[in-house]
């Protein structure tokens, strides 16, 4: 296990027997679009509890739980679900809760967020087209205004919209998730991903968050994520850099040391300072843990 504390900068927690939060995404019927069914990770409850056990042998005195609920009426609920665990355990100690920003009521969302302490960031998955929408583009705005993160799933194809929206509000600092999603593994579509992410390294508000990649490459190796994790470090640089695990997800390809120990090794060539930013010091700095 890596000696180095790791901060995971992205894993999700669940219940199906809270009387108000849902998640669409592991309804019984549900098929996950990259994913298919993952029956494996369905089961009733994945709380605080089931993640500390998971953990236990791993060197992780910090987590950051990024918004899974998606489909539940009043997003707030589960922050304030994840604050009563924060409070109780220590874990997590940032949540990036989830916010409609397109909507008129946003900011009074994100207020009712911010009642909870451990709040840092916004995830919203908005529908179709949504980083051309000017009202997401408003509420976007909003999270500089309270100083939260802006977590966001995007692909290589979305770059240029992503450079630009990123480029007209600067104070808000913006993270990409599971680097952009590569889903292809030829040259063509790598070479086409690197240029994508040279296009969001161009705006110095853009971080990138190394993560979730089994999501893409279900059968993976330290070898064949390794090109992914190297170039998001060259092309963004190592201040930049922040490692998640998209725990209990990613369980599905392997175990939570496993991915921690494929980051070690991966970066081992750098320097004890750079491993140290990139596996805790930024994400301390960037979600202010």
């Amino acid at each position: 296990m890596a000696a180095i504390p790791f901060i995971d900068t992205h894993f999700h927690l669940h219940t199906l027997m809270h009387p108000t939060l849902r998640y669409g995404w592991l309804d019984r019927d549900a098929v996950h679009p990259l994913l298919g069914p993952i029956y494996s990770i369905k089961p009733p409850q994945y709380d605080i509890e089931d993640y500390i056990a998971e953990i236990r042998f791993a060197n992780v005195p910090k987590a950051i739980h990024v918004e899974a609920a998606v489909g539940t009426p009043d997003p707030v609920d589960e922050t304030k679900w994840l604050q009563e665990m924060a409070d109780t355990h220590g874990y997590p100690q940032g949540i990036v809760a989830e916010v409609h920003l397109a909507e008129p009521d946003a900011e009074t969302v994100i207020e009712r967020h911010l009642e909870y302490k451990n709040v840092r960031g916004v995830r919203d998955f908005g529908p179709g087209d949504y980083l051309a929408n000017p009202d997401w583009q408003r509420g976007f705005r909003l999270l500089g205004k309270h100083n939260l993160v802006s977590c966001i799933d995007t692909r290589p194809e979305r770059s240029t919209k992503l450079a630009a929206l990123a480029r007209s509000a600067p104070e808000v600092t913006v993270c990409v998730d599971h680097c952009a999603f590569p889903q292809a593994r030829d040259d063509d579509y790598f070479q086409m991903w690197r240029r994508a992410m040279k296009e969001l390294a161009e705006v110095p508000s853009i971080h990138m968050k190394v993560s979730g990649l089994g999501m893409m490459d279900p059968r993976w190796t330290v070898e064949s994520i390794r090109p992914w994790v190297m170039s998001s470090i060259e092309i963004f640089g190592v201040d930049r850099i922040v490692f998640g695990t998209n725990w209990p997800v990613d369980r599905m390809f392997s175990s939570y040391p496993d991915v921690i120990n494929a980051y070690a090794e991966i970066i081992s060539g750098f320097s004890h300072d750079e491993q140290t930013a990139m596996f805790s010091r930024n994400a301390e700095a960037l979600f202010r843990i």
